[in-house]
């Protein structure tokens, strides 16, 4: 048996430091980081957020993360991710063993965005255009994450009504997580709010 991240033997007290992934073909202006970050800046000044705008290539995504969190206390770090951002925040969690929350999280992203290699555009700004190239479908299938690493840190909310992925996909990726199974919602989950509350409360940012 390999022995467990440090991260693992985290306190009480919740993260200091908080890591939120967007998804595919957004960024930082992801309405649920936003309302994120501006909750911890009203309640939770203390908390080092850092939301990255992540490349295209998904190994220079992870080698930004990598490279941002180096210097990050294991033991007091957690991550968010939503949709390609959740399989990164699973891959994340993986490596370092931190506390995740996982939004609609892509479970075989190789096989989902295949169909997209060509030019695209950014979701928040049409005007910013990239090319998701072949190669990239080969770097997300070398990160292949068949299940988490250690689930009972993780908190899967995922929506039925998700227009995207599968949710029984998800769920059964998801297996051993503490699981929020929201009936209705979207991919994007714009209900974000009304699921905000269980997520601070799961990384023990509030009582």
């Amino acid at each position: 048996m390999t022995a467990a991240p440090a991260a693992l033997k985290a306190t009480a007290a919740g993260p200091s430091h908080l890591l939120y992934l967007h998804g595919f073909r957004s960024s930082p202006a992801s309405f649920k980081a936003r309302r994120l970050h501006a909750w911890l800046q009203a309640r939770r000044p203390d908390v080092h957020w850092w939301c990255p705008q992540l490349p295209p290539s998904p190994r220079e995504a992870m080698a930004l993360v990598e490279r941002g969190i180096a210097g990050w206390p294991r033991a007091r770090m957690a991550v968010l991710g939503s949709s390609l951002g959740g399989f990164y925040a699973g891959v994340v969690h993986g490596r370092h063993g931190c506390p995740a929350v996982l939004m609609n999280p892509a479970v075989d992203p190789a096989r989902d965005l295949a169909r997209y290699i060509g030019e695209l555009s950014a979701f928040h700004d049409p005007a910013e255009r990239f090319f998701f190239r072949p190669e990239y479908v080969d770097e997300l299938r070398a990160m292949s994450l068949p299940a988490l690493a250690h689930p009972e840190r993780c908190l899967a909310v995922i929506a039925q009504g998700d227009e995207v992925l599968d949710w029984r996909e998800m769920s059964a990726w998801c297996t051993g997580a503490e699981l929020c199974l929201l009936k209705g919602s979207d991919h994007a989950l714009s209900d974000f709010d009304l699921h905000l509350p269980l997520m601070l409360r799961f990384l023990r940012l509030v009582a």
